[in-house]
């Protein structure tokens, strides 16, 4: 049976959220010359969550808070955690390297839902299992400590708070029933409070607000956070999950090609082959979950 083309509209959505996710890495990296990482992340995550509400109301989504415990634990691994751990990544981690090792979300999030969500590894997902762990084992390289190691750590952390997220959004699923801009923002603000909390008892030093350091924070709130998440959105309305997903892997690689053009960063052999491990296991785990979808469709 033949499947009628993807939308257009669709497709340019995606291919312009790649792009506008893969960036901000860099922009993530920049902003941290300007700002502590503890204020970094407030102030990206903050005005990102007033920017959703807007959306949210605009959509017709109710903003009440439902679930406030869940929401908040959810703010925490998604908001807090995610944020925090990013911007400390990347105060002494490459922008590009850190893109891929967070990256590696899809990863824990297999290994995860086995225990919590009974959904079993199959097939192809244990060799995406294996490729993800021989990149991360080179990417690391636990057998030189030195150097950025603390960095990558804090990024694979980053990626398994993104999967705890993952797993408890699917598990709450039932007391979560609300809006998804509305729950995002919920989850966000109150995430960015902690984040808030944190940072003037820890920020060791003022932001300068320079043109250039609002340039990046308008791009980090605006672009980065709006629209990105509109688009993501959007492009879930028109496309399959499964395409959306399996072609969102461009993102950490265009994080590495903007970072090397940018920042100038040159990943070594061991590195750059990783690396390769890591995008090639997540874009295994992608297509095995797009070939279960219209399997199940089919059925």
């Amino acid at each position: 049976m033949s499947h009628p083309p993807l939308p257009r509209s669709g497709i340019l959505a995606l291919i312009a959220l790649c792009f506008v996710w893969g960036y901000v890495w860099v922009v993530l990296k920049e902003g941290l010359r300007y700002a502590d990482p503890w204020d970094y992340a407030t102030l990206r995550t903050l005005p990102g969550a007033a920017l959703l509400f807007m959306l949210a109301a605009w959509r017709g989504e109710s903003l009440a808070l439902r679930s406030p415990r869940h929401v908040f634990i959810l703010g925490l691994w998604q908001t807090a955690f995610f944020n925090a751990l990013i911007s400390w990544a990347l105060v002494s981690g490459a922008a590009g390297k850190t893109a891929v090792l967070v990256y590696t979300m899809p990863f824990w999030t297999v290994l995860m839902a086995w225990p919590l969500l009974g959904e079993r590894i199959r097939g192809l997902q244990w060799l995406a299992i294996a490729l993800s762990a021989a990149g991360l084992l080179l990417v690391l390289e636990p057998w030189a400590l030195q150097g950025s190691f603390a960095a990558n750590t804090l990024a694979v952390l980053t990626g398994f708070s993104w999967a705890v997220a993952a797993v408890l959004t699917r598990r709450w699923r039932n007391h979560l029933a609300v809006g998804t801009f509305a729950l995002t923002a919920w989850q966000m603000l109150l995430g960015g409070l902690v984040l808030a909390v944190a940072g003037h008892f820890l920020s060791a030093r003022p932001v300068q607000w320079t043109p250039y350091f609002w340039f990046l924070l308008i791009y980090a709130t605006v672009i980065g956070t709006a629209a990105g998440w509109a688009l993501w959105f959007y492009v879930l309305k028109l496309l399959p999950a499964g395409v959306a997903g399996l072609t969102l892997m461009a993102v950490p690689a265009i994080g590495v090609l903007t970072s090397r053009l940018h920042l100038g960063e040159q990943p070594g052999a061991v590195e750059s082959t990783g690396m390769l491990l890591i995008v090639a296991s997540i874009a295994v785990l992608s297509w095995t979950a797009l070939r279960n979808r219209a399997a199940a469709g089919n059925a």
